[in-house]
C-alpha cells in the first residue's frame, strides 16, 4: 500500500475513533518498572482488568522479586480474572526475570536520564520483550513517541487493509508515528486498544464492527473471512498434531513388535542349540545330511570288515589263551618240583642235624653186653 493511501486510513480510523469510543482515565505517574509490567497485564486485556491485576499482584506479594521467583501457576491464580491468565502470568514472570538478569535491579528510573536511544537499545535486547510492551513503555516510561498496538489492535489494521499480512506478524506498521503525531499518540492508541479488545473478547460486537465498517466498507465480511480461515488452520495444526501423536504411538507399537519378535528369535535360537548336534545338522547342513546318507551307505562294506577282524582277533584271542595255559602249566610244575625240593633238603637237613646230634653226644660202653655163644670151629 502507498503510504498516502496509508496514512489517510489512519486519520480516517483515528476520527472514528473519537466518535465512538471515550478516553480512559489518564494513567498516574508510576516509577519504569511498573510501566512495564502494567504493559504486561494490559497486552489484550480491557484497562480495568490490568489495573485490577496490577493491585492484586502488589497485595498478594511482598516485592516485584517475589513475583519473580514465584510458579507460573501460582501468578496464575492471583491473575485469574484476566482474559487468558495463564499467558500474562508467563509474560509478567519472563519480563522481571529478563530486567533482573539486565540491570540486577528493579529501579530502572536513572533510564529517564540516560539517551532515549540507549535505553530503548537495552529493552530491545532482552529476547521475551514484545513490540506492544516495548511501544507502551516507551511511550508512558520514558516519554518517546511510539503507538502501542497489540494483537487485538493489529487485528483492526488488518481487516481496514491499513496493515498487510506480514506487517501484522511483524506487530510494526510502517508510518503510523508519521501519520499521528506525538501529541495525539496517546489518544489514538487508548481509543484503538479499547475497540480492538471489544472485538476480540466478542466477535459480533456491533460498536467495533460499525468502525472497521465506516474506515473501509466490507471490512467487517474480511474479517468474517479472517476469523474463518483463522478457525480452518486451528484446526488443521490440531489435526496435525493429532496425527503426529498417532503416529508417534504406531512407531512405539511397532518397535515394541519388532523387540519381542527378536526376542522371541533368541528364544528360539537358543532352544535349537540345546538340541543334539545331530538334528541340528541335518536340519540346517544339507551337506552334512548327504555326508550322513553316503555314511549309511557305506556301512554294509565296512560291516563285512568288521566280522573278519572279529574271527581273526577271536583266534588270536584263543591262541593267547592256550599259550597262557601252557605257561601256568609250566609255572604249576617247577612250583610243585621246587616244593619237592624244598621237602628232600628239608628232610636232608633234619637228617644231618641228627646225626650231628648223636656225633656230639659221647657213647658209653654198655657192661651189660651179652655174650653170645660161639659156633664150634
Amino acid at each position: 500500500m502507498a503510504a498516502s493511501n496509508r496514512a489517510k486510513l489512519i486519520t480516517k480510523l483515528h476520527t472514528e475513533l473519537k466518535k465512538k469510543y471515550t478516553l480512559p482515565p489518564s494513567q498516574p505517574s508510576r516509577p519504569l518498572l511498573e510501566h512495564l509490567l502494567y504493559a504486561c497485564l494490559l497486552q489484550d486485556a480491557p484497562y480495568d482488568l490490568a489495573d485490577e491485576g496490577l493491585a492484586k499482584c502488589e497485595q498478594e506479594f511482598f516485592d516485584w522479586n517475589e513475583v519473580r521467583v514465584t510458579t507460573v501457576t501460582e501468578l496464575t491464580q492471583v491473575l485469574s480474572g484476566m482474559p487468558d491468565p495463564a499467558k500474562t502470568a508467563r509474560r509478567l514472570k519472563e519480563i522481571l526475570q529478563a530486567v533482573f538478569e539486565e540491570f540486577y535491579a528493579f529501579d530502572l528510573d536513572h533510564l529517564k536520564k540516560e539517551n532515549l536511544g540507549k535505553a530503548v537499545a537495552r529493552f530491545e535486547s532482552m529476547p521475551v520483550m514484545t513490540p506492544f510492551v516495548l511501544s507502551y513503555t516507551i511511550q508512558h516510561g520514558l516519554g518517546g513517541h511510539s503507538i502501542p498496538v497489540d494483537y487485538a489492535g493489529m487485528v483492526i489494521m488488518l481487516v481496514t487493509g491499513i496493515a498487510s499480512q506480514n506487517e501484522a506478524a511483524d506487530g510494526k506498521i510502517p508510518g503510523l508515528e508519521r501519520a499521528i503525531p506525538k501529541n495525539k499518540a496517546l489518544e489514538f492508541s487508548a481509543l484503538l486498544h479499547q475497540a480492538g479488545v471489544d472485538l476480540l473478547m466478542d466477535h459480533n460486537d456491533k460498536k467495533a464492527r460499525a468502525l472497521i465498517d465506516a474506515v473501509a466498507k466490507g471490512s467487517s465480511e474480511r474479517y468474517d473471512e479472517w476469523e474463518a480461515s483463522k478457525k480452518a488452520a486451528i484446526r488443521r495444526v490440531k489435526k496435525r498434531r493429532r496425527d503426529e501423536k498417532a503416529a508417534e504411538l504406531e512407531a512405539e507399537a511397532e518397535a515394541e513388535s519388532a523387540k519381542q519378535a527378536k526376542a522371541a528369535k533368541s528364544a528360539k535360537k537358543g532352544a535349537a542349540k540345546s538340541e543334539p548336534a545331530k538334528t541340528k545338522t541335518s536340519k540346517s547342513d544339507p551337506k552334512a545330511a548327504s555326508a550322513d546318507a553316503g555314511a549309511s551307505k557305506a556301512k554294509p562294506a565296512s560291516a563285512k570288515k568288521t566280522s573278519g577282524e572279529k574271527k581273526s582277533a577271536d583266534k588270536s584271542a584263543e591262541t593267547k589263551e592256550a599259550g597262557k595255559k601252557k605257561v601256568t602249566a609250566k609255572k604249576t610244575d617247577a612250583k610243585e618240583s621246587a616244593d619237592a625240593t624244598t621237602k628232600k633238603s628239608s628232610k636232608k637237613a633234619a637228617s644231618s642235624s641228627k646225626s650231628a646230634a648223636t656225633k656230639a653226644t659221647p657213647t658209653k660202653k654198655s657192661t651189660n653186653r651179652k655174650l653170645s655163644k660161639r659156633k664150634p670151629r
